[in-house]
């Protein structure tokens, strides 16, 4: 099962959470929901402008349990 570290990702580049909501284009809850895991499967189209905001791949934003 894939985990996505969307928020480890962010603390490290130093982004806050509302800055990648602006760069990604998605609402800030979306972004939370994501990264507390309480949407474990979000769409492939929003990993992807999370993935370009942060400038990572997608490979980058995820680990397995």
């Amino acid at each position: 099962m894939a985990i996505f570290c969307v928020k480890e990702m962010r603390e490290y580049r130093g982004i806050t959470r509302y800055r990648l909501a602006q760069l990604s284009g998605l609402s800030n809850s979306t972004l939370q929901d994501i990264e507390n895991n309480s949407n474990p499967n979000p769409t492939f189209r929003s990993m992807c402008k999370i993935a370009d905001a942060l400038e990572v791949s997608l490979d980058d934003l995820r680990r397995e349990e």
